[in-house]
C-alpha cells in the first residue's frame, strides 16, 4: 500500500487549498479513507473521511468549510480547504481505514491501518 499526499504550502488567512492523495497497492475503492492533521504540539485529530459509497463525515471545526471528495479511477483522495484559518496549519495525512471499522469509529486512527507521509498545510494571518 502506498499513499502519496500532496498540495499543501503556505497561504493566508481566508485562502483555498486542494490536497491529494494518490493511493495505490490495494484496491481504492473498496475501502474508507480518511484525512487526519496533526498540529504542532498536539495529537494527530480528526479531519474528514468518506466511505466506498461516497458518504463522508467531518470534524466540527472543518465542517462548512473542508469536502472530501474520492475519484476512484484515478485511485485518488481529495480534500478542499476553504477559508483556512491559521488553526489548520498542520501536516495533513491521508489514511486508509481498516476492513470492518464501523462508522462511530472512523474518528479514531487506531481504525486507519495505512497512513501516507503527510503534507505540510501553513496558514498565516
Amino acid at each position: 500500500v502506498q499513499l502519496q499526499a500532496s498540495g499543501g504550502g503556505l497561504v493566508q488567512a481566508g485562502d483555498s487549498l486542494r490536497l491529494s492523495c494518490a493511493a495505490s497497492g490495494f484496491h481504492f475503492n473498496t475501502y474508507t479513507m480518511g484525512w487526519f492533521r496533526q498540529g504542532p504540539g498536539k495529537e494527530r485529530e480528526f479531519v474528514a473521511r468518506i466511505k466506498r459509497d461516497y458518504n463522508t463525515g467531518y470534524a466540527d471545526s472543518v465542517k462548512g468549510r473542508f469536502t472530501v471528495t474520492r475519484d476512484n479511477a484515478k485511485s485518488t483522495l481529495y480534500l478542499q480547504m476553504n477559508s483556512l484559518k491559521p488553526e489548520d496549519t498542520a501536516v495533513y495525512y491521508c489514511a486508509v481505514a481498516r476492513r470492518g471499522a464501523i462508522q462511530s469509529a472512523l474518528r479514531d486512527p487506531t481504525s486507519y491501518e495505512n497512513w501516507g507521509q503527510g503534507t505540510l498545510v501553513t496558514v498565516s494571518s
